[in-house]
This record gives structure tokens, sequence and C-alpha cells, in this order.
């Protein structure tokens, strides 16, 4: 939802490709086990490349995908999130664009899931575990 919404903002003429990286399982908790589930499908050499990100943890999934595109050799290579959890970042990554930073709290909505469950949220809200 949000790189539909950030394209539409866009006012130069610009190129969509997507890469899938995950670092999670089912759950709520990430596996630091990083695997390219999809990858580009355009040649990025000479290009400017802008990494769109929903959320931003530890890093460590958006860090290998930056190591990866960067050997590809593109112009530029810049990242931009819609949230960023800084208190969570295990892996300094350099994020030129940020929406909002939030706390640590695993949050779903507006295209963020949870066990692939509530993606279709038309907004962003706190996960709360209730005791059972």
């Amino acid at each position: 939802m949000f790189m539909a919404d950030l394209c539409r903002e866009v006012q130069v003429p610009h190129e969509v490709d997507f890469m899938t990286a995950s670092s999670y399982g089912s759950g709520m908790s990430t596996t630091r086990d990083v695997k390219i589930l999809k990858d580009l499908d355009e040649d990025i050499r000479g290009k400017d490349v802008l990494i769109v990100e929903d959320i931003i943890d530890s890093g460590n999934t958006l860090s290998k995908v930056r190591e990866i595109l960067s050997l590809r050799e593109p112009k530029s290579l810049a990242i931009c999130t819609l949230l960023d959890k800084p208190s969570r970042r295990e892996v300094n990554v350099p994020v030129e664009f940020v929406g909002f930073a939030i706390p640590d709290e695993f949050v779903v909505g507006y295209g963020i899931d949870y066990a692939q469950r509530y993606r279709h949220l038309p907004y962003i809200g706190k996960v709360t575990l209730l005791d059972e």
C-alpha cells in the first residue's frame, strides 16, 4: 500500500521493480536468516535506485538487500521507509527518507502483516497480545 501511494505522489518518470526478501517466519520475531524470495527483473546498473520499505526493524534484511544491490553498480542507491524502529537496530543502515520513527512495538496494517494476517487494514495498528 505504501509503495502504491508513494508512486502516485512521485512527480518524475520512474520504473518500479520488486525484490522480496524476508527474515521473518510465521510469527513476530526475526530469524536473522535473510532469504531473497524474489529478485529484480530489471538491470539497475547506472540507474538511480530507491529501496522502498514498509518498516525497518533490526536492519539485517535491509543491510543484505543494500549489499546485493550495491554490487549491481547503480548510479545511486537510497532507502525510503514508512516506519522506522531505530531502537531495534542491530545493523547500521543509512536511511535517507523516513516517514515515522516508532517505538519498539509490533504493528500491522497498511501492508504490514502478522503471520500473514491484518495486512489489508487501511490503517496502522499496534498488536496487543491478550493473556490467555
